[in-house]
């Protein structure tokens, strides 16, 4: 039997309705009638759930799910997805700015970076946050400086916390050949063919359109793959990321908004613009917001090697009054209260945890900001304890590890121990990428930020 993840109705009105409660709407009633019907919860790490449900159950979920979308919310003033009331939000909004000088050698370290930080967290995706810290402590390996590996694990231990079972093969220590395909890495790539073929004056359907001709449907997960069978419905973005779509202030945006940055050195307003027509395809708000927030971070930090600086400047493209805001404000001064990380990271998990999926938008982005905070910029601590952190391990990984390669300088300032397994190689199913180099990522990434 056939279950396809992350679209069928009767999974998609849990996850709609915990949005509904987190975006000020009320849907307490519809929350009833779910009930009442014999409707369950939503999955709450796989994509789909393991029975159908019944065609009377499909509908109403259908049904619910517009009426959802109907609802008003409380919070729509503070978090309008529309870049015009964005910008109005913004008190210091960034001016435009000159592109500041940015070498191939800092794009390898942030290409490589995201690579490091994605791999690193591939094994431990989906798992809970005791058992990664559980599986790091059993080899030695906490608090978390290196590659996970099996060799010494106890097997009691993998029996009650199993290895990702797509990533284990090619992403443990004693299993690394290359950089294998991830969609932290395919969404680069395709932005990267994005500003190939359209420039940097793309339009949101120039993405629908890319997507649609290079990336394959399997390949594509939560908001995205919702989005994605809304194109083939005939419906149009910004459409594409509201309707039955209770992803879409998840994680997905996010890991794609790296081109941007770099392709805006020293610009975070046209970075953060640049995020925000690709973000709206797939998310709405706070998934939007979080691309428009690390697409600054990064276009600031290309000119500014103080990473404090460039998550402060991260805030100015985001409404203040937003949940994301105030997430991102409030990790920032954890990490610089407490010299023990994973405190913060307790603190963070008490504070989401219990409210929002794993894949969510801000307590991801709460961390990612957390961990560079107490990192204070340096490589091997970003990417560490990003994964250690828990939720999105390698979304976290990936995004820490550009941001933090590209404040390193070159490829040469990333340790060994990181880049070598990586073997100048990535998998992808994205267009003609298979098999490339870092080094001519880097280059080709280079030219299109030298484009007017």
């Amino acid at each position: 039997m056939l279950r396809l993840t992350w679209v069928q109705p009767e999974d998609l009105i849990g996850h709609e309705l915990r949005q509904a409660a987190q975006d000020g709407r009320e849907p307490s009633a519809i929350a009833a009638r779910w009930r009442t019907a014999g409707g369950g919860q939503a999955p709450a790490r796989a994509g789909a759930s393991a029975e159908p449900a019944s065609r009377y159950l499909r509908q109403l979920a259908e049904d619910l799910l517009d009426e959802l979308a109907d609802l008003p919310s409380a919070l729509a003033d503070d978090e309008p997805t529309d870049l015009a009331r964005i910008r109005a939000r913004c008190r210091t909004w960034p001016a435009p700015a000159s592109a500041a000088p940015l070498s191939e050698a800092r794009l390898e370290a942030a290409w490589l970076g995201r690579a490091v930080g994605c791999l690193l967290g591939k094994p431990v995706e989906k798992l809970p946050l005791e058992a990664v810290r559980a599986l790091a402590r059993s080899t030695g390996n906490w608090p978390l400086g290196g590659y996970f590996t099996a060799k010494g694990v106890p097997a009691d231990l993998l029996a009650a916390h199993p290895w990702n079972r797509r990533s284990a093969a090619t992403s443990l220590a004693e299993n690394i050949d290359g950089m294998p395909e991830d969609d932290d890495l395919n969404y680069p790539l395709l932005n990267l063919l994005l500003l190939q073929r359209h420039g940097r004056r793309f339009t949101t359907a120039d993405v629908a359109r890319l997507w649609l001709d290079e990336l394959p449907a399997g390949r594509t997960f939560t908001a995205e793959r919702v989005a994605y069978r809304n194109l083939l419905q005939g419906l149009e973005p910004p459409r594409t990321a509201r309707h039955r779509n209770p992803f879409r202030e998840w994680i997905g945006a996010l890991i794609r908004a790296d081109v941007h940055g770099w392709t805006n050195p020293g610009d975070p307003a046209a970075a953060a613009e640049q995020a925000h027509r690709d973000a709206t395809l797939t998310h709405t708000a706070n998934g939007v917001y979080a691309a428009m927030f690390t697409a600054a971070v990064i276009a600031q930090a290309a000119a500014t090697p103080d990473i404090h600086t460039c998550l402060r400047t991260g805030l100015t493209v985001i409404p203040p009054n937003s949940r994301l805001a105030r997430a991102v404000t409030h990790s920032v001064q954890l990490a610089l209260e407490h010299a023990d990380f994973d405190k913060v990271v307790d603190e963070l998990h008490a504070t989401h945890g219990a409210t929002h999926h794993w894949v969510h938008a801000i307590p991801n982005t709460a961390l990612i900001a957390a961990a560079l905070t107490h990192a204070d910029g340096d490589f091997t601590d970003s990417v560490c304890k990003a994964v250690s952190g828990g939720w999105d391990t390698d979304s976290n990984g990936a995004t820490a590890g550009s941001i933090a390669g590209l404040l390193s300088g070159a490829r040469e300032s990333l340790p060994d121990r990181w880049t070598t397994p990586l073997k100048n190689r990535l998998a992808t199913s994205v267009a003609d990428f298979n098999g490339t180099g870092f080094d001519t990522l880097a280059h080709l990434t280079h030219r299109e930020a030298a484009r007017p």
